[in-house]
């Protein structure tokens, strides 16, 4: 992945640094359902939020994040997100 190769992000396994995320009030468990990040200024996005976030920074992928970032779509983008991330919590939990 081209954003992680060039430093712009870095991934957390939070099994391993549970606390992490601890300043911003993020439950572990919270966590393990959703992807939680936060920008270089300190702000905390969550779920689809952060797959735009990421998607903005992957070469190729700007204009979906663009897409479906816009003010129109983020909305449904969030909201598919979320489905999609309770059956995976789910799917993961057995």
């Amino acid at each position: 992945m081209p954003a992680v190769n060039s430093g712009q992000v870095d991934f957390l396994d939070i099994n391993q640094q549970p606390s992490a995320l601890a300043a911003y009030g993020v439950s572990l468990e919270a966590i393990r359902q959703r992807l939680h990040a936060t920008t270089a200024t300190g702000a905390l996005l969550i779920g689809g939020d952060v797959v735009i976030a990421i998607m903005t920074m992957t070469p190729g992928q700007r204009w979906l994040a663009r897409v479906l970032g816009n003010h129109v779509m983020r909305p449904i983008t969030c909201f598919l997100y979320d489905k999609f991330a309770v059956l995976l919590y789910r799917w993961n939990r057995r």
